[in-house]
């Protein structure tokens, strides 16, 4: 962020000016679901519960049926916000700051419920567990690393989070850390627009903020439809390959044609992505 005059910009926990914006993006195709602009100094729980209201409802008019789950960071632990998932018969995974009667209940695990990860790194050691904390399950999972190395970090090191999910430990707590996939849609809103925002005004910004999230879906919907079954790839690939494209606009007998490079490498993802975005039905 620069320029000191943009309403809201703040010093927040990266210790970079700039704001702190709140997202949640679907996890098979990247798309952001919703976004919220904060000013740069906002704690990372202010305004969840309303951010998550909005989504719920954002959601439901959208159509969208099925199971739904929230996975979300411990800026998501709030009994409110448990309780308005659970009203609306959503499942959840969020994980949860390491209080002491978070602590203290890890430590009534009992040694021999302790499970091993096998797809961790040689150099470490993985073990998940579970507990129960009223109605909900706690699942923990720590990590400590061993061999030449485990004189830096001997100790276990726990990350617990609280969900009302149902099936097996080793599926929740796989699915749960995958949550990180937000990650990728950060970094190519990062890439984008949301690289600089370009007014003094907050609202300005937040309406920015918006647009930038539309574009992003936009580019992933299009090469949902015209490239099925390809690897999602990052954003600035996919403007490489199916946007950026050198052209010449001619015109000839009142007709004008795109000429466009013919050997582009990516000429037949390009033809294939545009002969079925033309095929969809117009829209009624």
């Amino acid at each position: 962020m620069h320029g000191y005059n943009k309403q809201g910009a703040r010093f927040g926990y990266t210790r970079k000016r700039g704001y702190h914006p709140m997202l949640a993006t679907r996890s098979d195709t990247g798309e952001v679901l919703h976004v919220r602009l904060r000013k740069g100094s906002a704690a990372s729980p202010r305004g969840a519960l309303r951010f998550v209201e909005e989504l719920i409802a954002r959601v439901a008019q959208a159509g969208a049926t099925g199971e739904k789950l929230l996975r979300g960071d411990s800026a998501f632990w709030n009994k409110k916000l448990i309780a308005r998932l659970e009203q609306a018969g959503w499942r959840y995974s969020i994980s949860v700051r390491l209080q002491f009667w978070v602590k203290d209940t890890i430590t009534r695990i009992p040694e021999s419920d302790w499970q091993p990860l096998e797809d961790y790194p040689d150099d470490g050691e993985a073990q998940i567990a579970q507990t129960m904390v009223g109605q909900q399950r706690l699942v923990v999972r720590r990590t400590r690393l061993v061999g030449a190395q485990a004189e830096l970090w001997p100790d276990w090191r726990h990350f617990a989070f609280l969900t009302n999910r149902t099936d097996p430990l080793e599926i929740v707590e796989a699915e749960h850390r995958q949550h990180a996939v937000v990650e990728l849609a950060i970094r190519d809103l990062k890439d984008q627009a949301l690289a600089h925002f370009p007014s003094g005004q907050f609202n300005a910004n937040a309406a920015w903020t918006v647009i930038a999230c539309l574009a992003h879906n936009l580019l992933r919907q299009t090469t949902l439809i015209g490239l099925p079954g390809h690897t999602v790839r990052a954003a600035r690939t996919l403007r490489r390959r199916l946007l950026a494209l050198p052209g010449r606009l001619t015109r000839n007998a009142r007709r004008w044609t795109l000429h466009l490079p013919a050997r582009w490498p990516w000429q037949h993802d390009f033809i294939r992505a545009l002969a079925r975005i033309r095929a969809l039905p117009a829209a009624a």
